[in-house]
């Protein structure tokens, strides 16, 4: 019985050991607390419900909060570059940003369409199959049918700006603004008129 009874304890001291090893869970954002941020900064380029008007800049209603956060980490860091972006980061506590990606992963999204038919074809195809031949992955493997994205991997891109989305693809094949190896590679593989054509399928997906 003694035997028994010391094992028991013993289990219960390395369970109780495991327990106090094991972080803490990460804190969730409170979008309450984002909003006078979003009116006061984000609204002017990204509006105040996160779908921006100004092609240049990106929407980021729906988005996944872990992405937001984590682009937000990258621009603080400066990992990730951009001159409009890197100092409005910089004044952000780690608390400012979980809130402000919470806020915007909330918000619903607007529905966008292409405006070039012929390109949107072109799009189609390589959104959903690739380029075999040439070793470039369809992005819907990554990135889902819809543009959904895959939460905590890949970020949502169904109805963002073609523009923007061409623009990012640009950094991504000079790799200078952008440091992401994968989509490096697939960007150095897509020519000019590819990029505007998946992107313009891109913008109509939802």
């Amino acid at each position: 019985m003694k035997r028994s009874a010391l094992a028991v304890l013993a289990g219960f001291a390395v369970s109780f050991a495991f327990a106090a090893e094991a972080p803490a869970a990460k804190p969730k954002g409170d979008p309450a607390k984002a909003k006078a941020k979003v009116e006061q900064i984000c609204a002017a380029c990204h509006g105040v419900d996160g779908n921006s008007a100004a092609s240049a800049n990106p929407s980021l209603a729906g988005q996944h909060p872990e992405y937001l956060e984590a682009q937000l980490v990258a621009f603080k860091k400066g990992t990730r570059k951009s001159a409009i972006m890197q100092p409005q980061a910089a004044t952000l506590s780690d608390e400012d940003i979980r809130n402000l990606s919470a806020y915007f992963a909330e918000q619903k999204p607007k529905e966008r369409a292409g405006t070039n038919k012929a390109l949107m074809e072109t799009g189609k195809k390589l959104y959903r199959g690739g380029v075999q031949a040439r070793g470039i992955p369809a992005c819907m493997a990554c990135h889902g049918p819809s543009g959904s994205g895959i939460p905590a991997q890949y970020p949502r891109l169904g109805g963002q700006h073609a523009a923007y989305t061409v623009a990012q693809l640009n950094a991504f094949k000079l790799g200078k603004e952008r440091a992401n190896l994968p989509m490096q590679q697939i960007a150095q593989k897509l020519s000019d008129d590819e990029m505007k054509a998946v992107a313009e399928y891109i913008a109509g997906l939802r």
